[in-house]
């Protein structure tokens, strides 16, 4: 057992502020999204990563590769089409928008891919 290690519970110093992750209707879009192309067999797992800038939404179609894709929410972007960005493995900018809805029911993810 490590003796280095500590728990930390309800750290008012850290804590994410509530505008800096998805919003609830941001979540259940992408996450209606994430279901449907499980379903179809295209996506098989997921994963978030949260900075000081931006939150994203990875998508991966194994668990040990890159993820195919990254669904990303901007917090201060320097233009309002940069709010909402889908990037690849590498971090291009695949497609963007103002508005998440429109951008991912405007993606053909098919045609997206690599």
């Amino acid at each position: 057992m490590n003796k280095n290690l500590k728990l930390v519970i309800d750290n008012r110093y850290n804590q994410i502020e509530e505008k800096q992750f998805f919003e609830k209707n941001e979540l259940k879009i992408i996450l209606d999204l994430y279901a449907k192309m499980v379903s179809e067999g295209a996506w098989k797992d997921y994963g978030l990563n949260i900075s000081s800038r931006q939150v994203g939404f990875s998508v991966f179609k194994n668990a040990t590769e890159n993820a195919l894709y990254k669904i990303c929410k901007n917090f201060k972007p320097s233009s309002k089409n940069l709010k909402y960005l889908i990037t690849d493995s590498n971090s291009k900018i695949l497609k963007n928008s103002f508005d998440l809805e429109i951008l991912l029911k405007n993606t053909n993810w098919k045609k997206l891919r690599k």
